[in-house]
């Protein structure tokens, strides 16, 4: 099969063509259709996750069709449209997967970081943890809800019931989750980089109700503010933006450090929590949800070839929604 493949950090990724991988017990073989473009595909790329395996296949919002089955599978059918999110894998003993808390799994791994995701023609991937997809989607259209709209649906809940919700860094998961906040009833803050005029206009066009710079202080004092940005500096702007009892939610995989702030911020019991992972329960959920609101995943398609350039576009804040390969 082809592959794209990291096998240096720091290093574009190489077109290979490599053994097609086998199913073993309890797995499925994908033949993957498209596969979303993540921001921690980048950190990966980057270094600034600790290296687990390399070489390795990144991706991990893996849209495809099961062409096989290892032995003792059950629940999947050959020929079936499944997505492989980023949890790849629980041990299901711990006292976190015993609790419902299988994302703070420690002998968790995860696709296209631990194992080999979705930048490839095939994929294979632990069958338990394979996710249909709800017919109302194209391939391309469901590879962002894999990630962007699991890890942003589980950051809107922990965000509580706040009705004034302020999102900062309107990207791939932004998107998605505005329009999910939306129909909630919530009125969204979006918070770009200074001077994004262009990503201001496509957040009100995602029903933001108000739309500026993240260096500003919105015109009304926030219940709740969802960092997606990886930006340390952001913290503390989102605790002067939120009001007293309000929540800010770190959703990022990877940030740069939180400077020192002033214990006046936090007090007035202010909360700052982040999101690890996702569930399957998340994901059985958020699928559910979407094709209610409806979501409309903005995406922006390249070739399987062209995903050094998906990245660069990534880096840049130049993709409008998500970025999606389609294979």
């Amino acid at each position: 099969m082809r592959a794209m493949v990291l096998k240096e950090t720091g290093k574009s990724l190489e077109p290979m063509d490599i053994g097609l991988p086998i199913p073993r017990a309890g797995q499925a073989l994908v033949r993957v259709r498209a596969c979303g473009v993540c921001r921690t595909d980048l950190h990966i790329r980057d270094g600034e996750l600790p290296r687990k395996k390399m070489p390795i296949i990144l991706g991990h919002e893996v849209v495809g069709e099961v062409v096989s089955l290892g032995a003792q599978v059950t629940g999947l059918q050959v020929g079936q449209r499944v997505g492989i999110p980023w949890l790849g894998h629980t041990c299901g003993t711990c006292a976190y997967c015993q609790r419902g808390q299988e994302n703070l799994c420690d002998r968790a791994t995860f696709t296209g970081y631990h194992v080999d995701g979705g930048f490839a023609e095939y994929a294979v991937a632990d069958a338990r943890f394979c996710l249909p997809l709800p017919a109302a989607y194209g391939d391309a259209e469901a590879a962002p809800l894999l990630c962007a709209g699991l890890i942003g649906y589980r950051a809107l809940r922990m965000a509580g019931e706040a009705q004034r919700l302020g999102i900062y860094g309107f990207g791939a998961a932004a998107h998605i989750i505005a329009q999910v906040a939306r129909h909630q009833g919530r009125e969204v803050y979006a918070f770009t980089r200074p001077g994004d005029r262009a990503g201001q206009e496509f957040a009100r066009e995602c029903g933001a109700h108000w739309a500026g710079d993240s260096d500003r202080a919105p015109p009304a004092a926030l219940d709740a503010a969802v960092l997606f940005a990886p930006i340390g500096d952001l913290v503390p702007a989102a605790l002067r933006a939120v009001g007293k009892g309000g929540t800010v939610v770190c959703a990022g995989i990877h940030m740069s450090d939180i400077p020192a702030f002033p214990y006046s911020l936090l007090w007035g019991e202010r909360t700052v929590r982040s999101v690890a992972n996702l569930t399957r329960q998340d994901g059985v959920d958020f699928l559910a949800l979407a094709p209610q609101v409806p979501v409309r995943p903005a995406v922006e398609i390249f070739s399987l070839q062209d995903a050094n350039g998906a990245i660069l576009r990534l880096r840049g804040g130049e993709v409008r929604g998500a970025a999606v390969l389609v294979i």
